[in-house]
């Protein structure tokens, strides 16, 4: 568990253990592959960053992040695996999102992928990219470090 403020002064705190909070995961968070690049897609406000968003009434969680995925990027995945989830507090309201680690095979080229202006593929080391000015916010804080940091361990077990 580690727990840090995001840039909007949210209190997170993440864990790597399913069902970890009080209140259940409403939003997902899919860290993505599309071969040998990062898989993102360009949010018309906020800016680069990877697909997520809030999970829909009878919607599993696996669900919600697929369909986010394909919404925003075209992307059809061939491999989706629970990684952990984070609370955000910001005091006055909270929520939890899960974190996913997928892989894609195909983009599907679309007509509207929603909020956003569809995927954005990148290569090389995103850890230090993502602090470029056209990564969103949510890419600079401390999730995506550690939810890299876990989807490394689980691939040399």
């Amino acid at each position: 568990m580690d727990t840090f403020i995001d840039d909007n002064g949210g209190r997170v705190t993440v864990s790597f253990q399913k069902d970890f909070f009080v209140k259940k995961a409403s939003h997902v968070l899919v860290i993505c592959r599309f071969y040998d690049q990062w898989l993102l897609t360009k949010h018309k406000e906020r800016g680069w960053e990877f697909p997520g968003g809030k999970k829909e009434e009878n919607e599993t969680l696996e669900e919600a992040a697929r369909r986010e995925v394909e919404e925003e990027t075209g992307a059809l995945l061939t491999s989706l695996q629970y990684i952990g989830e984070y609370e955000v507090n910001t005091g006055e309201d909270s929520f939890v999102k899960a974190i996913f680690y997928a892989e894609a095979a195909y983009l599907e080229p679309k007509e509207d992928y929603f909020e956003t202006n569809g995927p954005v593929l990148v290569g090389g080391d995103l850890l230090a990219l993502r602090f470029q000015d056209s990564y969103s916010f949510i890419m600079k804080d401390k999730i995506v470090e550690l939810a890299l940091e876990k989807i490394s361990l689980l691939q040399t077990v």
